[in-house]
C-alpha cells in the first residue's frame, strides 16, 4: 500500500470513526445518561448531576471535535490543490468543520458554563434554546460527517 493510498484509509476511518462516535454519544450514551433511574435500583442521580456526566463526556468530546476539524481542513485542502475534489465533498468538509467547531467552541463551553451557575440555572429559557440548539447541531454534524465519507469514498472509487 502507497504513502497517498494510506492517508486516504485512515482518512475515510477517521471520519467513520466520528460518525459513529457522534451516533454512539447522541443516540446511546446520552439516552442511559440521561435516564439512569431505569438502570439503577434506586434513582441517585438528579437530572442536573446527570447533565454534568454527559457535560463532560462532552467536553472530553470536543478535544477530538477539534483534532478531526483541522485533519478535514488539511485533507480537503490538500485535494483541492491537486484538483481532486468536487462541490459536495468541499461544502460537506466545511460543514462538518463548522458543525465540529460549533458544538466544540461554541455550545459545550456555553453549557459548561450554565452548569458551573448551579442547578437553577437549568431552568433559564436560555438554556433551554442553547440545549435544543446543540442538539440540532449535532445531528447537522452526523449528516455532514455520513455525506463526506461517502463522496470521499465514492471519489476514490471512481478515480481508479
Amino acid at each position: 500500500m502507497n504513502k497517498k493510498a494510506l492517508i486516504d484509509a485512515l482518512y475515510l476511518l477517521t471520519i467513520a470513526m466520528t460518525a459513529g462516535a457522534v451516533l454512539v454519544l447522541g443516540a446511546f450514551v446520552a439516552a442511559v445518561v440521561f435516564h439512569s433511574e431505569l438502570y439503577l435500583t434506586l434513582p441517585l442521580l438528579s437530572r442536573y448531576e446527570e447533565g454534568r456526566i454527559m457535560g463532560e463526556i462532552f467536553r472530553r468530546f470536543s478535544y477530538w471535535s477539534y483534532c478531526v476539524a483541522a485533519i478535514i481542513a488539511i485533507y480537503e485542502i490538500s485535494r483541492y490543490k491537486v484538483m481532486q475534489i468536487d462541490k459536495v465533498a468541499i461544502l460537506s468538509g466545511m460543514g462538518a468543520i463548522a458543525t465540529l467547531l460549533l458544538f466544540s467552541a461554541v455550545y459545550t463551553p456555553k453549557i459548561l458554563e450554565y452548569q458551573s451557575r448551579g442547578e437553577q440555572m437549568m431552568m433559564d429559557n436560555g438554556f433551554e434554546a442553547l440545549h435544543k440548539a446543540s442538539e440540532i447541531d449535532f445531528k447537522i454534524l452526523l449528516m455532514m460527517l455520513m455525506i463526506l465519507f461517502i463522496r470521499r469514498a465514492y471519489l476514490l472509487v471512481a478515480k481508479k
